[in-house]
């Protein structure tokens, strides 16, 4: 997401602002210490304008 966000030259603040959620939660997502919500997970798809699969993704887990 970091790279989606830098990308469009938008800092945290202003996802967290297009998105309706803190600067600090986005901070969390981009560094792993949270994981968002299917709902929150696409409006920062939407806002980034991109498909959700290139912002978030499953880890496979070997068998």
């Amino acid at each position: 997401m970091k790279v989606q966000r830098a990308m469009r030259d938008l800092t945290q603040a202003d996802l967290a602002e297009m998105s309706g959620i803190t600067r600090k939660s986005i901070n969390a997502i981009e560094t792993g210490n949270m994981v968002p919500s299917i709902i929150l997970a696409l409006k920062l798809a939407r806002c980034l304008q991109v498909p959700i699969e290139q912002l978030f993704s499953l880890e496979v887990l070997p068998e």
